[in-house]
């Protein structure tokens, strides 16, 4: 049970969720300002946050399985080599989608409202690399979401000076992807994956 856990953990990077969690709680701080903040309202942000992380990781392994197969550099990963099934990760980001939808409801209306448009956000980036060389500011875009929703999360609404926050965040990473993305150019050149890189 335990190695099924860490497998899943493993899959999906989980231990990077520390690495997304300053964003989200960037936004809680700075809508302090404007709002009051509870440890309840924290404790649901970080909640929605890593059930969007882990149903976006999960999306992301699920539509490159065919992909990571092929390169020598992902080949090892836990769909190419058989550790988890397709139907296992379908129903995890089933499961880790209800999280972050529950938690939105948890949080105000807004966040509710907005979760499937966080959803369809964060999993049309896996898609992009198919069609379009600005893929990595759409995975921009889709973290940016962090403290974005953190800042509605608070403050049940969306201001101009948290979308600021947003914008940098979404330079941020798409600017160290495009490093990243340097490791496969002769991959993606191959099999016509679409980056900036690449271009």
């Amino acid at each position: 049970m335990i190695d099924r856990f860490l497998t899943y953990g493993r899959m999906i990077k989980f231990s990077h969720s520390i690495f997304a969690l300053p964003f989200a709680l960037s936004g809680v701080v700075l809508a302090s300002s404007h709002s009051e903040i509870t440890l309840e309202t924290v404790l649901w942000v970080i909640v929605a946050m890593v059930g969007a992380r882990s149903a976006a990781m999960g999306f992301n392994r699920w539509a490159d399985r065919k992909m990571d197969a092929e390169n020598p550099r992902t080949a090892n990963r836990e769909l190419p080599t058989g550790q988890i099934s397709s139907v296992a990760v379908l129903t995890f980001i089933a499961i880790s989608s209800a999280v972050l939808v529950y938690s939105a409801y948890r949080l105000n209306p807004l966040c509710f409202a907005l979760s499937p448009v966080t959803l369809g956000i964060v999993f049309f980036y896996s898609l992009t690399k198919r069609f379009t060389w600005a893929t990595q500011l759409f995975l921009g875009l889709a973290l940016s979401i962090a403290p974005i929703g953190a800042w509605i999360a608070v403050t049940g609404r969306l201001d101009l000076e948290i979308l600021v926050l947003g914008g940098a965040v979404l330079l941020w990473v798409a600017g160290f992807d495009i490093i990243y993305a340097t490791v496969d150019i002769g991959f993606d050149r191959q099999y016509g994956v679409y980056s900036i890189p690449q271009r």
